[in-house]
C-alpha cells in the first residue's frame, strides 16, 4: 500500500521536507565522526593529545579516551545542535532552550566519556594481565558490562535525563494494568516520563532487566492521544514485553560485546596497524583512538542488521497489538495519530529505509493492522 493512499499529498511533503535535510545532516555527521578518529588515530593530532596525558598507564587510557571523545564531541557540536535543537525548533518539535539542549548533551557526553573510558581501562588491563590470552577473560567480561548497563540504564542513567512518576489518573491506571494481565505480562512499574520538557513528539517504551523493568508513557501522549489509541500504544509495548525483546536484545548486545572483542584481538595482532597508530603493542594506552576507531567501523556496519530486526521486532509487537485489544481502528488511528504528530517520514528512500529505519512506516503499519483484523 502506498502512502498516498494513506495520508495526503501535503502531509507526505511535509514530512519529507522535514526529514531530507536531517539525512543529510546525518551523513556528515557520520563522516565527521569517521575522519576525527581517522586524524587522531594515524596522524600527528593524535600525538598531540598523548602529550597532554600524564600518569600511570590506567590514567593515561582514561585520559586519552576522554580527549579524543570531547573532541569528537566539539567538532561535530555545531552540526549537532542544528539537528537536535534548531531544525526542531523551527518546525515546532523542541520546547528546549539552547542552554537547556547544552547542559543534557554535557551529561550525555561525560557518561559517555567516563563509561568509554572505564570499558578501554578494563580491556588494557586483561591485555596487560594475560597478554596472551586475554580474549578469554575481556570477552565475557565486555557481555557481563552490558548486562550490568541494561539493567542499571533504568535506574540510573534515564533518570539523568527526565522525571518520572506513577500514572495519574487511577481509572487508566487499572485498565492498562488489566490489559497488561490479559497480555500475559502484568506490568510492576507504569510511568509518566515529563518529555514535554524537551519536545511535543509522542512515544512510549519498555526498558530494564528483571526488579527494573518498566513500562513509560510520555506525558506528551497522554495529553492529547484518547483512550482506545493509548490501549493500542500500550497494548504494542505490552508485545514487546510478551516477546522478551528487551531480553533478546540484551543478549545480542552481549554477544556483540563478545564479538567485538574478538575482532579488537585480530586487529590489535596487527604490528603494521600498532606501528601506524604510534603504539608500541596491544596493552600501550596509545591504541585507544584505534579500537574507539574499530568500534566505530563495527557499529556503523551492524547498523543494517539491527535497523531490519528493530523493523522485525516492532511488526511482531504491532501484530499482538490488534490481537490484544480486537480494535483495528483504533490501532489505525493510533499509527497515524503518531505518524503526523512525530512528523514520521511516510515515504522514505528505499536505501534509508534500510539503513536507518528502525520501524515500518506508517503506511506499512497501517495496512498490516487492516490485514491482521480481515485474517
Amino acid at each position: 500500500m502506498n502512502a498516498s493512499d494513506l495520508f495526503a499529498a501535503e502531509e507526505i511533503e511535509r514530512a519529507r521536507a522535514y526529514h531530507r535535510p536531517l539525512y543529510r545532516a546525518l551523513g556528515v555527521d557520520l563522516a565527521l565522526e569517521l575522519a576525527v578518529l581517522l586524524l587522531i588515530t594515524f596522524s600527528v593530532v593524535g600525538d598531540w593529545l598523548w602529550d597532554l596525558t600524564d600518569g600511570p598507564w590506567w590514567a593515561e587510557t582514561l585520559e586519552l579516551t576522554v580527549l579524543v571523545v570531547v573532541v569528537g564531541t566539539l567538532v561535530r557540536l555545531p552540526l549537532s545542535c542544528w539537528r537536535g535543537w534548531a531544525h526542531e525548533r523551527r518546525w515546532g518539535f523542541s520546547t528546549q532552550t539552547l542552554g537547556a539542549w547544552l547542559w543534557d548533551r554535557a551529561k550525555g557526553l561525560v557518561i559517555g566519556a567516563l563509561l568509554t573510558g572505564l570499558g578501554l581501562v578494563l580491556l588494557l588491563g586483561a591485555i596487560r594481565a594475560w597478554p596472551s590470552w586475554w580474549p578469554v577473560v575481556a570477552a565475557p567480561g565486555a557481555a557481563l558490562l552490558a548486562l550490568v548497563l541494561s539493567l542499571l540504564a533504568p535506574l540510573l542513567f534515564e533518570r539523568l535525563f527526565n522525571r518520572f512518576w506513577p500514572l495519574p489518573d487511577p481509572e487508566l491506571a487499572e485498565e492498562l494494568r488489566e490489559l497488561s494481565v490479559r497480555a500475559g505480562v502484568p506490568v510492576r512499574t507504569l510511568l509518566v516520563a515529563d518529555a514535554s520538557r524537551r519536545t511535543r513528539k509522542h512515544n512510549a517504551y519498555v526498558s530494564g532487566l528483571g526488579p527494573t523493568r518498566r513500562l513509560v508513557l510520555y506525558d506528551t501522549l497522554l495529553e492529547d492521544a484518547p483512550r482506545g489509541e493509548l490501549r493500542g500504544v500500550v497494548a504494542h509495548e505490552l508485545g514487546h514485553r510478551r516477546f522478551r525483546h528487551v531480553a533478546a536484545g540484551t543478549a545480542l548486545a552481549m554477544a556483540g560485546a563478545a564479538a567485538a572483542v574478538l575482532i579488537l584481538w585480530l586487529v590489535l595482532s596487527w604490528q603494521g596497524l600498532l606501528d601506524a597508530a604510534g603504539a608500541t603493542g596491544p596493552g600501550d594506552p596509545r591504541v585507544v583512538p584505534l579500537v574507539l576507531l574499530v568500534l566505530y567501523l563495527l557499529e556503523l556496519g551492524a547498523l543494517p542488521f539491527e535497523t531490519w530486526l528493530s523493523r522485525r521486532w516492532e511488526r511482531a509487537a504491532d501484530r499482538f497489538a490488534v490481537d490484544l485489544t480486537r480494535d483495528g481502528a483504533a490501532i489505525e488511528a493510533m499509527h497515524r495519530r503518531l505518524a503526523l504528530a512525530n512528523l514520521a517520514d511516510l515515504d522514505p528512500p528505499p536505501l534509508l529505509y534500510a539503513l536507518l529505519f528502525t520501524h515500518p512506516t506508517p503506511p506499512e503499519r497501517i495496512a498490516a493492522a487492516r490485514a491482521r483484523m480481515a485474517r
